[in-house]
């Protein structure tokens, strides 16, 4: 190891521990011994703890340094911190060790292989008698000796770093007790959403606000989430964008809110990712947006119009040529990024014959630059807008066969001119038969308590297996959650069961539980959907 950095007279850890080593091995007690604080020295495992995101609370410079040094084991200066293991003092990078995974983010310990580590906030560390100062806990971790005197086992790691490092982690462990998540209380954990009181959405946001507060209530009659009761935190989008990211700033900044749980507020659709990044909220269904970048932040049960199409886009891909089949996307203004990311899937996969075309509201009925060998249209927009373009087409004398997401068309599907009977496919995200008995039932009795009646069950469904999403992620994260433990839980899921939804899975890259649908035809002259046997996965 390189020299150390110069003791600060300044500092109780240099005053008074100038004249000790902060390069020996650090033992525990040795064992038969009756040792009444040796768990106290056990706060040596939480000084590299796993990284975290930034909370609410306040720091000095100095014991942001200390954080990151508790939880990352990354000291403040060049010079790495390192780690000595064992009688023979392995020496390995701080960073490597993982402490935390005993002691935890909130320095309170968690059970570990039959084992309950001791708090090690500084509070609890300094009613301990004898009690830990800078001195003592600088004496622990560089020597091996407690306050007592005592010597500790070699088998605890002993840690070599500057004094600037060791007035940071006091610094730090000073201030553990009050830096958790928002929203993460001793005795309960709150979540958000948004949900409108007037307008269009305000039936299907009295419906959600329903079903979550039943889902919550549930959770809570059978003792919480790892003791801690659930909390609901409503806050009003409003009637535009503008309104929305303010009640949403609102809950991030202000409203003590851990997660959200299933907003509904279509004007963030595209910048969920963007407006929670800063504080590392994590977001939970039901649907994802239409478009936008993904995040890391934001996790979905079920596909949106989207994966959707990208299914399609698979499903197309099999049933023709790519290379030679003259296609093209027909989309809205407002659906421009969705329609230029569908293009990418669509080149991807090898469709080179390919055009773009956007219609203005209400509908793309005076818009006829279509090629006259036209095979295959894949559309974004309503369900009216839908019918136009086919009376348009029909009226052209062409019959492409159409893809478009039942998400936004399936109520005026019917309606199309009989010349689209078997030429239209329309992608659904989950259908009747993936509802087990048991789910229906758990669903049923959800329903009720929360006073809902069958109305708007794809909503329903969207809502209730976002919340047992949540509900599962928060049991993996466990008694000492994190946001960040939180999304690598979810991220890590796999099969997920709910009984309402195929199975969730998500990835490193993947962020929609069940990312892909269903693909159904449409007998026009029977008026009937029908099932292709066909479940599609989205391209990534």
């Amino acid at each position: 190891m390189g020299a150390r950095a110069a003791p600060d007279a300044r500092h109780p850890v240099a005053a008074e521990s100038r004249t000790r080593s902060v390069h020996s091995p650090v033992p525990m007690p040795e064992r038969g011994k009756h040792h009444p604080h040796r768990w106290r020295v056990w706060l040596l495992a939480a000084l590299l703890g796993w990284a975290g995101l930034v909370g609410a609370l306040e720091l000095t410079a100095e014991e942001a340094a200390g954080r990151r040094l508790y939880r990352e084991g990354i000291g403040a200066g060049e010079t790495p911190v390192e780690a000595r293991l064992g009688p023979a003092g392995t020496s390995l990078p701080a960073s490597a060790v993982p402490c935390a995974g005993c002691h935890g983010r909130d320095g309170r310990g968690r059970p570990e292989g039959g084992i309950r580590p001791p708090e090690i906030t500084w509070r609890h560390l300094t009613s301990a008698r004898p009690a830990y100062d800078e001195a003592s806990l600088a004496r622990a971790l560089g020597e091996g000796i407690d306050p007592a005197g005592e010597r500790l086992e070699p088998a605890m790691p002993r840690f070599v770093m500057s004094w600037r490092d060791l007035a940071n982690l006091g610094a730090y462990l000073k201030r553990l007790e009050e830096d958790r998540d928002p929203g993460l209380h001793e005795a309960r954990l709150r979540l958000g959403t948004l949900l409108p009181s007037a307008g269009p959405l305000a039936a299907a946001g009295r419906t959600v606000g329903a079903l979550l507060q039943a889902a919550l209530d549930e959770l809570n009659q059978a003792g919480g989430i790892h003791g801690r009761r659930l909390e609901l935190v409503i806050a009003d989008p409003g009637p535009d964008r503008a309104s929305a990211e303010a009640a949403l700033a609102g809950l991030v900044e202000g409203g003590d809110v851990f997660a959200l749980l299933a907003p509904l507020a279509p004007a963030l659709a595209e910048r969920y990712g963007e407006l929670l990044a800063p504080g590392g909220m994590p977001l939970v269904g039901p649907l994802p947006g239409p478009g936008g970048e993904a995040s890391r932040l934001v996790f979905a049960p079920l596909p949106g119009p989207g994966e959707q199409l990208s299914a399609l886009a698979e499903f197309a891909a099999g049933e023709s040529a790519p290379g030679e089949t003259p296609a093209l996307i027909v989309y809205p203004p407002e659906a421009a990024r969705q329609a230029e990311a569908l293009a990418t899937r669509l080149r991807a996969r090898g469709w080179q014959r390919l055009g773009l075309l956007g219609y203005g509201a209400p509908s793309p009925s005076g818009a006829k630059p279509l090629v006259a060998d036209l095979q295959a249209l894949f559309f974004l927009g309503s369900g009216e807008a839908l019918v136009a373009l086919g009376t348009a087409l029909d009226g052209a004398g062409l019959a492409p066969r159409l893809y478009a997401s039942a998400q936004q068309v399936a109520g005026a599907a019917l309606r199309l001119p009989p010349a689209f009977s078997g030429r239209l496919f329309l992608a659904y995200p989950l259908l009747p038969a993936d509802v087990t008995p048991a789910g229906a039932q758990a669903l049923e009795t959800l329903r009720r308590r929360a006073g809902l009646d069958e109305h708007q069950p794809a909503l329903q469904i969207g809502v209730y297996s976002a919340a047992l999403l949540l509900a599962e992620g928060l049991k993996r994260a466990g008694r000492d959650a994190s946001r960040e433990r939180l999304v690598s839980e979810l991220e890590n899921l796999h099969a997920l069961q709910t009984g309402v939804t195929p199975p969730l899975g998500f990835g490193p890259g993947r962020r929609v539980g069940a990312a892909g649908a269903h693909i159904v035809g449409v007998d026009l002259a029977a008026g009937r959907f029908v099932p292709t046997g066909r479940y599609v996965e989205a391209a990534p």
